[in-house]
């Protein structure tokens, strides 16, 4: 089968549809967990699919130091050793070795780095991510890039551009192509709208299977990031999929849905979920707060998911505080859950053409807050 991604439903600028892919169909727009190192952090695969994930993401950068790509491959590839039979999309690792301050050293050609781990020394190419891509067998994989870091001179940020621009050349020439597998750019250009649009028309022009827009969420603020989403999303292919990286919060999905944006992934809920914070339908609770050691309410009444379905706010206050692993465990089910149950819902609402009338309603419901006892 192609890979292809398929409309069904426009409201507005936001985009409902079908993705085909060589690991199964995936219903956009979406929220893909993150599932860094070949697994969601506190869930087994068998959860994250209970809330209706269809499609993950791994990384790179840190597969390849660890457990190693020939390993993976040599294990039968990512799906099988994370028992994963749906599609995986893999960050192509140019976000965490760009990260690396002090540890990294930059040329045209790549760069070359040394390991948070062990300080072992290594080199990451256009070429060489694609055929660790290749080797873990993913579903969908990300062309090499430069993340411009935030704040950026004009001059550094059409630097950083025009290098990625580079990378996006050899990395498509790199791919090797099967049916069903899908091989994505990304536009960069920082804040500058004249950056990212030649960013646009640079990656158009090489042919891709979809579009990612990185170096967002990295510090220039919502009004900013809905800026760059204004001008770029119409000036990309509406036959093909839109990726925003790295974002976001459950009110930067929705602004973003409404501009066009079709996939999305963020460590957020399940960081959350580690740390004692619950996204619900009434807002953001930090269940350590001491206002819920006598709670005996589900976290989420709206929620079907194992926590609220089964325990009180309470016994979770309880697990956090005596540092029990099942706390971490519940809760970031349960945040995992939100999300996708958080896109099905704006999907429906594409769908019948309500999104604005959800949008409000959606946002009503966290100013309100928490429901009285």
């Amino acid at each position: 089968m192609s890979f292809a991604w398929t409309c069904t439903a426009t409201d507005g600028a936001a985009r409902a549809g079908v993705l085909h892919t060589a690991h199964g169909e995936v219903q956009t727009p979406v929220f893909m967990p993150v599932g860094t190192a070949g697994t969601v952090k506190a869930m087994t695969a068998d959860s994250v699919r209970a809330t209706g994930a269809r499609l993950v993401l791994g990384n790179t950068y840190h597969l390849m130091l660890r457990p190693g790509a020939d390993r993976v491959f040599a294990l039968g590839g990512l799906h099988r050793l994370m028992d994963w039979p749906g599609p995986i999309l893999t960050d192509s690792g140019g976000f965490q070795v760009m990260s690396l301050a002090g540890l990294r050293q930059l040329d045209a050609d790549g760069v070359t780095f040394r390991s948070h781990l062990d300080g072992s020394l290594h080199r990451l190419t256009a070429e060489t991510s694609v055929s660790i891509q290749d080797k873990l067998d993913a579903t969908i994989t990300m062309a090499l890039d430069e993340c411009t870091p935030f704040p950026a001179t004009g001059q550094q940020a059409a630097d950083s551009m025009a290098l990625s621009m580079r990378w996006a050349a050899r990395s498509r020439a790199a791919w090797r192509p099967r049916p069903g597998y899908g091989v994505f750019g990304i536009v960069q250009g920082s804040t500058i709208a004249a950056l990212r649009l030649e960013s646009v028309a640079a990656l158009t022009a090489i042919g891709f299977d979809g579009y990612a827009i990185g170096g967002l969420a990295v510090g220039e603020g919502q009004a900013a990031m809905f800026g760059v989403l204004d001008y770029t999303t119409p000036a990309l292919p509406a036959d093909r999929p839109r990726y925003l990286m790295g974002v976001g919060t459950p009110d930067d999905l929705i602004g973003s849905v409404a501009r066009g944006v079709d996939m999305f992934d963020c460590v957020i809920p399940t960081r959350a979920g580690r740390t004692a914070r619950a996204y619900t339908s009434r807002g953001v609770f930090n269940l350590r707060n001491a206002r819920f050691a006598d709670d005996p309410r589900p976290l989420d009444a709206e929620c079907g998911c194992p926590l609220c379905s089964r325990h009180a706010r309470a016994y979770l206050h309880h697990l956090f505080r005596c540092e029990e692993m099942l706390g971490p465990m519940l809760l970031t089910w349960h945040n995992i859950q939100y999300y996708q149950d958080f896109m099905r819902g704006i999907r429906g609402a594409i769908l019948e053409r309500r999104l604005d009338a959800h949008i409000t309603a959606v946002r009503a419901r966290w100013t309100e807050g928490d429901e009285p006892r």
